[in-house]
Parts: structure tokens; sequence; C-alpha cells
């Protein structure tokens, strides 16, 4: 009896050790092997977009596609990564960024120093143009014509950054559709918007709304991933150089911005593959 007290005893230490083994220990290593860039789900980048914002990203027929999406589904497939979007309003995307409900923000987002403080960003693979839709008929034409006058934003987004900075006062709205509704029924006299995602939106009105003025944004756009994050971003910039390289890029640019000018001092990436926007430009 005595031995097999003793043998019973060994076999119930083995599966206390197994059990602890098994809930943390040796499997912490196993995880972060499996996990290298502290993904939600090893395997799969959980992506935060819009749903509403063409030609930049966009649902169409079930399908979260545009320019940022399509570029971010090329840098995942270079690490070996699928991509699950989920929709979501950009006044709270990079707060979700930044708590991790998303690994990553896909949503054509200017680098600014306010932005900086709340998530990190990959290094900037587009650039933009701020728009300026009006209503037909509208008087207004330029973007010194906006002081005094009821101007529309989406919050949160660089052009609410802008209209703040000039002193507008404008009307904020959780997303592009409700922008446009208040264009559409007369409630506001202009939109500050993504130029391109403006012209589009004139495009498919009918005549209703106008695209009248443009100018850049400095900032440029990049892909924004939880601060600390310091792994998954190096592997986004190497993703992002490669389908520059490859030429992913510069498809996806005539694919969704068949007239875009491409300013002369900008490179996508690290610029690494030098040279890789020359031929986009008209």
């Amino acid at each position: 009896m005595p031995v097999l007290k003793r043998s019973l005893a060994v076999s119930a230490a083995a599966l206390v050790a197994l059990s602890l083994t098994a809930c943390g220990g040796s499997s912490a290593g196993q995880t972060a092997a499996d996990n290298p860039y502290d993904l939600q789900q090893p395997g799969t980048l959980r992506a935060g977009t819009l749903t509403d914002a063409p030609p930049n990203v966009f649902l169409k027929d079930g399908k979260f596609t545009g320019f940022d999406n399509d570029l971010l589904t090329a840098v995942a497939g270079k690490l070996g990564l699928k991509v699950e979007f989920v929709g979501t309003e950009f006044s709270s995307l990079l707060a979700q960024v930044k708590t991790r409900k998303f690994d990553v923000g896909s949503s054509s987002i200017s680098i600014t120093e306010a932005r900086k403080k709340t998530v990190d960003f990959t290094n900037k693979y587009d650039f933009g143009f701020l728009g300026l839709d009006v209503p037909k008929g509208s008087p207004i034409t330029s973007f010194d014509q906006l002081p005094g006058k009821r101007v529309v934003v989406v919050q949160g987004t660089v052009q609410d950054d802008y209209a703040t900075r000039e002193n507008l006062n404008p009307v904020r709205v959780p997303d592009y559709n409700a922008a446009l509704n208040q264009l559409k029924a007369g409630t506001a006299d202009a939109w500050i918007t993504p130029a391109e995602i403006g012209e589009k939106t004139a495009g498919d009105s009918g005549g209703k709304v106008l695209a009248v003025a443009k100018q850049l944004d400095p900032g440029g756009i990049a892909y924004a991933v939880a601060p600390g994050n310091d792994k998954l971003r190096a592997a986004l910039d190497k993703g992002i150089d490669e389908v520059v390289a490859d030429g992913t890029w510069e498809k996806l640019q005539k694919q969704y911005y068949p007239s875009r000018e491409i300013p002369a001092d900008f490179t996508p990436g690290s610029g690494a593959a030098a040279g890789a926007t020359s031929s986009t430009t008209p």
C-alpha cells in the first residue's frame, strides 16, 4: 500500500504540473511564437474600417474594399496573415485601435501630432487632398469663402481638424452619409471631405452636389496600430515596401484613382522602392 500511495501522489503531482503548464508556463513561449504580432487572433489581422467612403474604404456586395483595404489585404498577405474587416465610425476608430478592439485601423487616416498621442502609425502609404463639396447652385467655390457658412465635417477627421483650426465652427456628424444628407437637405452650405471621396460623391449625385475645390493635406496617410505594438508596426512597414516594390501599390492607384496626380515629392513606404510612383502620374 505505501508504494501505491506514493505512485498516486507522484501521478497527482504530475497532473498538477501539466495543468499549470497548459495554463501558462511554457505555453506562453509557444503563444508568442504563434502570434508574433500580438494579434487578437493568431494569423488574422482584425481591421477597423468604414463602410461608406469610396473609393478609399467602402462595402460593396457584402465585401470590404477600396484602395486602403485592398492594399492592407495585400500587405497582410506578405506577412502570411488574412484580414478580418469590421465596420465602425471614424469618430471612434482610433480609440478602438488604442484599446486593441482592432489590431489596425484602415481608413485613409491622416497623420497628425494630436493623433500620435492616441495611436502609432506605419510609414505613409498614401497622400490626400482636402475636398470641398457644395449643393448645386451654391456661390461657394473655394475654401476661403467658408467663414460664416454652415460647414459640415465628419467628427474626428482631419477635415474636422482643419475646420476647427480655421475657426469655422463646423457641424460635426458621425459618417459620410450623414454629411451628404446635410448637403442634400440644404442644412449645410458646404462639406469639407477627403477630395477623392468628395469627387466621387459629386459624380454619383446626378448634379445635385458639386466638388468645387481641393488642397493638399500635408500630413500623409498611414495605418494606425496600438501604441507600443512595435512588432506589428514594423511588419506592416515591411509589407508596405514589398507591395510598392512588386507593383501592387501602383496597380491599386490606377484602379481607384485613375486621374489623380501624385505629388512629385511623395514616396510611399520607407522609400526603399524609389521611383514606384513615376508611372502613375498623368
